[in-house]
């Protein structure tokens, strides 16, 4: 399942994400893996958790993203919950190919089992009309 976070920059996106990564800890039974940026969420993210920096792994563009994710999946098959934040920031601001990694994301067997959260950075009205159903309202 995948779902989004999205929001105007400041407005909580990424905290919202953290709130819901460290539950999710909690709770699954599984691995929970946080893509990060940078290192700006080492000490927020619980120690639990496996927090990736896409920059050590020069995951760049939507291709990257969408391999490293698959990538995952392949190797662990206990993985219940992956968050990427912020994927606009890694990838650039394409709606287009965003749609794109998101379909193919959505058409594997290998995530139907999985919750794949994004945060974007744009208005709701922005994203195209059949991924506003993946948004998750009021976080």
């Amino acid at each position: 399942m995948i779902q989004l976070i999205v929001g105007h920059k400041g407005s909580g996106k990424t905290k919202a994400m953290v709130e819901m990564a460290n539950k999710a800890v909690k709770e699954s039974k599984g691995y929970v893996v946080v893509i990060e940026k940078d290192v700006r969420l080492t000490y927020e993210i619980s120690s639990a958790a496996r927090l990736v920096y896409s920059d050590e792994y020069a995951i760049a563009g939507y291709d990257a993203v969408y391999g490293f994710i698959t990538g995952l999946l392949a190797g662990n098959y206990d993985i219940t919950h992956i968050y990427i934040d912020p994927v606009f920031k890694m990838c650039g601001r394409d709606f287009e190919a965003f749609t794109q990694m998101v379909n193919k994301l959505d058409s594997l067997r290998a995530t139907q089992d999985v919750q794949i959260i994004f945060t974007l950075s744009c208005e709701p009205e922005d994203l195209p009309y059949h991924l506003r159903d993946m948004m998750i309202e009021n976080w």
